[in-house]
């Protein structure tokens, strides 16, 4: 049975080509940051002619975005030990893992950069980090509720303060990020966190 015309088969040439493009895409802005990536320079890292790219998403910033939107599904697992240290270690490892992919350097790289300029990226990024850090919301509240830290905690606060630290040493000083630091991050984030640093009231 043929295909209605405008449409591709499931799996065929069309999605093959979507899927090398955002692939490349998303390296291309690990290595090379959102000013230096090109359509062009996309196109030849995924094997198609740049008119493949440009008839579909036309401009840069759509095919970023749609890159980015691509790899939603990326989570941070959201531990539940029973000891909040272990969880918010857990947790911190999380997001150093997501960082050095290749899909959460690409977001950071396009963070510096290509949000400033385009409000559509922007938006996906805003987007995109919003859903991880809401991942820590069950942890604080478990911890709330069974009074292992004070009331009124900030979970979205503490989540910031603890990924910070990582953050900073992949956008300000581009030192390597390990277990070790992610675990140095959890830990003073929970001694702040047991002392009140991030309650809201």
């Amino acid at each position: 049975m043929s295909q209605p015309p405008g449409t591709a088969r499931p799996g065929g040439r069309t999605a093959q080509n979507r899927a090398a493009v955002v692939e490349a895409t998303l390296a291309e802005l690990a290595e090379r940051g959102y000013d230096q990536t090109t359509i062009e320079s996309v196109a030849l890292r995924a094997g198609v002619h740049k008119t493949t790219v440009y008839r579909r998403w036309r401009t840069k910033e759509r095919l970023v975005a749609e890159a980015l939107e691509a790899t939603a599904e990326v989570q941070i697992e959201v531990p539940d030990t029973g000891d909040l240290a272990l969880d918010l270690q857990t947790l911190a490892r999380g997001v150093r893992a997501v960082l050095t992919s290749t899909v959460g350097s690409a977001a950071v790289r396009t963070l510096v950069s290509g949000a400033q300029s385009s409000p559509e990226v922007a938006q996906v990024l805003r987007t995109f980090w919003a859903g991880r850090l809401t991942k820590v919301i069950p942890i604080v509240e478990r911890a709330v509720a069974d009074g292992r830290l004070p009331p009124g905690t900030d979970s979205i606060e503490l989540m910031k303060y603890l990924a910070a630290p990582l953050f900073h040493r992949v956008l300000v000083t581009a030192e390597p990020v390990n277990d070790k630091d992610a675990d140095r991050a959890a830990a003073a984030v929970l001694a702040a966190a047991r002392a009140g640093v991030f309650v809201v009231i």
